[in-house]
This record gives structure tokens, C-alpha cells and sequence, in this order.
């Protein structure tokens, strides 16, 4: 991938289907891998995260096949086969927590590396708890990539979580599936849902309590089999987020992204910018892959609204805040976005990253330890850090649809990561893309 020159085209129209969600693909492939029988995955996402958790399940032993249409995963009923190396995860967290509950239950030692960017974020959430199911784990300093796991055998335990984290209740839960007893998982707060909306499709039959905080409690009986079956992926709402933030922020703009998904715990950007006065509306609801999906319009106002996203929203918009920021620079008066510390800890610590390049473009930002302060202003096209982010580039990238000068990037290939026709669905949406040697 070359790079791309971004400026302000005609005013931002048209509809647009998102690649699938990439939360949701990560689960269809490994589930499907630990699966008995064959699991047929349509409108999967095509991203390098996705394929990293696709490549570990073909290393793991697990049967794909591909055609134009659909890929299928013949799965190994939960006894994988022991890898001929290191397992590489890429840049992808989400294939590496994952894989550590797989395969600490399994009857061989394997380990998980990362790229640099991944052999930076903390995998200690993870470690401890498969510690306590009699898992052997270590780390560099005990904490940070690759991980070296020793399999065996484990037990369920009940473990209260200290944070409300998705993907340290999938990896507890996939752990379980091998382990002796019962496991009791309880989060503290609001979080994605989308293994307990997937398990069940699998066949699993699991127990969830929700509290009144919007935390919960999920439990599985040890030896839990899953069994193979057919799943549609929804689009990716964290994909879209940045099209539909850039449509409120332009008076007269109107964008649909189709058959997206919008499950609770994932679409409160969509309340913050219809908080702001953007126009958001919903067509054709119906329900793919166990999650609510929609055809989602946004259509910018004259003027938005400066906002201060309540903390008990951003559990729901964590991996959203960047398209946050193209909404907050265009308001009247300033925004704030706090409770968010987990952004320091994404693929780059992202409030730096944010603060940054607001700054370069001309927007009044203030960086706060847990979070963004925002007032809108005219911005202007400037050369961006991406700091191998995949979400800083798109965010300034949709920002650039308001800019006279170029919007230009240092790097843009971490793009391919999650959304490998960003590009593409910009310029068809009315940007001014230029792609650059």
C-alpha cells in the first residue's frame, strides 16, 4: 500500500456496507476451530487481525476452505493439534487473549508472539486468572509478549474480574470449555457481549446474571461441546464510525452504512452524535449472527453541539473515540471525553496519538490523564503521525473531508488491519482521495 492525500470533495452522500465486524469474526473463527464439525462463515472481515486468527486456527489443526462466497472451518472438538512453532499474532490482541484461554487447557506447550506494537500491550488481565485455573503462563516481565503456555489440565474457578473487559471473560470462558467444574465469570461494568450472544449458536448452553451497573455474570460447566454452524457476519460499526462521524459533522451530508451492527454495548457513538444534534435514524432491523443489525443513516445538521460523553457511556464507544474527536472538532463550544485511561493501552497510547495531530491541524485540544478535551474550530490539512494505528489513520483521514489542504499520513498500512478499502469508500462517499506513491 502506497499513501493517500485527503481534502475536502463534494459534501459526503451515499450508502456504503462496512467489512464485517471484527470482534464478531475473530469469535466465528476460533469457536468454529474448537468446534465438533464444519462452521460456514459468511462476510467475514478480510482484515490482517482477522487472518491472524484464521492462520492460528490452521496452525492449531482446524480444516479452511475458502470460495467466493463463504469460508469454512472444519473444527477439532476442542483438541487441537500441538503448532510447529510460535503461534503469530500480529498486531491483533484480540487473537492472542483469545488463543491463551484455547490453549491453556490443551495437552502441549505453545507460545504467542506479537509485532511490536501488539509485544507492548499488557496481557497480565489475562494471565492471571488462567493461573488460578492451573494454567502455566509466563511473560516478558510478567506481563508484556510473547506469552509461553504450558497445557493441562484445569479447573473451573469463579473469578470477579477487576475490569469490565470482553475479552478477558472469552478467554476465562474458552479456558472453561476444558476445564473440570464449573466457571463463574463476573464483570464489573458494561461490556461487549458478543461471545455470550455466539456461544449459544455453538451450542453452549451458559448462565448470565446482569447487575444493575450493566456488569454480569456468565457460567459454563466444564466440557462443554461446541458444534459447528452457519454465521453471517454483521458490519462493523467501529469501521463505520468514522464515514458516519465525518457525515454529522458537514451541514447537509447524509451517509448509510448497511446491515451494520448495533448491539448496545457497541453503538454509543451513534447516542453521542445524535447527543451533538446530528440526525440518526435505523432501517430494516433484524437480527444476523445473534446480534441486532440495521441499515444506519446519519445526516449532518447545520451545527453540532459540543457534548461531555458521561462516563458510563465510554465502556461503549472506547474503540470509537477516535471518530469521536471529528464530531468534537466540529461543534460549537467544547467537548470532553473522560474515563478512558484503556486508550493509553490500545495499538498506540491513543490520547497521545489524538492530542498530537489534533494540535497539527489546528484543533484546540487539551490531553487529560484518563481522556480528551475537544473545542471545536476550522481545521486544516496537516501531515499525520499514524503511530501504526489503524484508527488514527481512518480519523484523520475522515477529518481531511473538511480540510482545503491535503490530509497526509506517514503510514497508512495499518489500515489493512481492519478496513482494507477505507480508502476506496471514502472517495465513493464524495472525499477528494489521491493515492500517492
Amino acid at each position: 500500500m502506497g499513501s493517500y492525500r485527503i481534502r475536502q470533495g463534494r459534501t459526503l452522500a451515499g450508502d456504503f456496507a462496512a467489512p464485517g465486524d471484527k470482534s464478531i469474526t475473530h469469535r466465528a473463527y476460533l469457536f468454529g476451530a474448537i468446534a465438533s464439525g464444519v462452521t460456514a462463515v459468511l462476510d467475514a472481515n478480510d482484515g490482517e487481525d482477522c487472518e491472524h486468527s484464521l492462520a492460528a486456527a490452521e496452525m492449531l489443526g482446524a480444516l479452511v476452505q475458502r470460495d467466493e462466497t463463504s469460508l469454512r472451518i472444519g473444527g477439532r472438538d476442542l483438541r487441537m493439534r500441538a503448532p510447529d512453532g510460535p503461534i503469530e499474532c500480529g498486531n491483533s490482541g484480540t487473537t492472542m487473549r483469545l488463543l491463551a484461554g484455547i490453549l491453556a487447557g490443551q495437552e502441549f506447550d505453545s507460545s504467542l508472539t506479537g509485532d511490536e506494537s501488539l509485544s507492548r500491550r499488557p496481557m497480565a488481565r489475562i494471565m492471571a486468572p488462567l493461573r488460578l485455573m492451573g494454567a502455566g503462563i509466563s511473560a516478558r516481565e510478567d506481563r508484556l509478549p510473547p506469552l509461553s503456555i504450558t497445557g493441562g489440565p484445569l479447573t473451573g474457578i469463579a473469578y470477579e474480574s477487576p475490569v469490565a473487559s470482553a475479552q478477558v471473560a472469552t478467554c476465562v470462558l474458552l479456558a472453561a470449555l476444558t476445564a473440570a467444574g464449573e466457571t463463574r465469570v463476573v464483570l464489573p461494568g458494561p461490556a461487549r457481549d458478543h461471545t455470550e450472544r455466539m456461544l449459544p449458536l455453538f451450542g453452549a448452553a451458559l448462565q448470565i446474571q446482569t447487575f444493575a451497573n450493566g456488569g454480569r455474570a456468565v457460567t459454563v460447566q466444564g466440557g462443554t461441546r461446541l458444534r459447528g454452524t452457519s454465521l453471517r457476519i454483521p458490519g462493523d460499526l467501529s469501521a463505520a464510525s468514522f464515514l458516519l462521524a465525518a457525515a454529522a459533522s458537514a451541514p447537509g451530508a447524509e451517509v448509510t452504512v448497511m446491515g451494520v451492527n448495533t448491539n448496545p454495548t457497541r453503538s454509543g457513538l451513534l447516542d453521542v452524535l445524535q447527543a451533538m444534534g446530528a440526525q440518526v435514524s435505523h432501517a430494516r432491523p433484524r437480527v444476523e449472527c445473534g446480534e441486532p443489525v440495521a441499515d444506519v443513516t446519519v445526516r449532518g445538521p447545520e451545527k453540532l453541539r459540543a457534548f461531555d460523553v458521561p462516563t458510563e457511556w465510554v465502556p461503549r464507544l472506547i474503540d470509537e473515540a477516535p471518530a469521536w474527536i471529528i464530531a468534537a472538532t466540529a461543534a460549537e463550544g467544547t467537548s470532553r471525553l473522560t474515563g478512558a485511561s484503556e486508550l493509553r493501552v490500545k495499538e498506540s497510547d491513543r490520547i497521545v496519538a489524538l492530542a498530537r495531530n489534533l494540535a497539527a491541524v489546528g484543533a484546540p485540544v487539551r490531553e487529560l490523564p484518563d481522556g480528551l478535551e475537544v473545542t471545536g474550530a476550522p481545521v486544516r490539512g496537516a501531515h499525520i503521525e499514524a503511530h501504526r494505528d489503524h484508527r488514527i489513520v481512518m480519523a484523520f483521514a475522515a477529518l481531511g473531508c473538511r480540510t482545503r489542504e491535503a490530509m497526509t499520513f506517514d503510514d497508512v498500512s495499518s489500515v489493512a488491519t481492519s478496513f482494507p478499502a477505507f480508502f476506496d469508500t471514502l472517495a465513493l462517499l464524495g472525499a477528494d482521495v489521491e493515492e500517492v506513491a
